[in-house]
């Protein structure tokens, strides 16, 4: 969170999207790991494959819709959130069809878009602090 504050240009309207992102994502992964802990804490049944597509399945329309969000940003940072929709639209039909080497391409979908993550703030930061273009994201337009 202190990144969405951090920058002398920043305004509820700028740092609200990087929050919504944040907040929501982080959410994201304290349901997963609740959702696959507790069976093995003994606090609940384990959830079959059909419960764990839906629940992938809608967080791909939400980020679906965070994609549409980013048309107006830079080329890389698309990227990451069209990967992400791929992402979760592979992991919810692979767990629905119970098809496990949709899953296992999934993985490598996730290792594509976690890396342009990684590129994409490394981009950003080297960009802002140096004053020029470092690395290339595809400025906004």
């Amino acid at each position: 969170m202190p990144v969405c504050w951090s920058t002398k240009k920043a305004t509820l309207s700028a740092t609200a999207p990087i929050l919504t992102a944040f907040t929501s994502y982080g959410s994201f992964w304290l349901t997963l790991v609740a959702i696959l802990l507790m069976p093995k804490l003994g606090l609940t049944d384990a959830p079959n494959a059909q419960f764990l597509g839906v629940y992938l399945g809608l967080w791909g329309i939400f980020t679906l819709f965070m994609f549409f969000g980013t048309l107006k940003g830079a080329r890389v940072l698309q990227f990451v959130f069209f990967s992400l929709t791929v992402l979760f639209a592979l992991l919810a039909i692979g767990n629905i069809a119970g098809n496990a080497a949709i899953i296992h391409f999934a993985g490598w979908i996730g290792l594509i878009c976690g890396a342009s993550a990684i590129y994409l703030a490394m981009g950003e930061v080297l960009n802002e602090q140096f004053g020029r273009t470092v690395l290339p994201i595809g400025e906004s337009h």
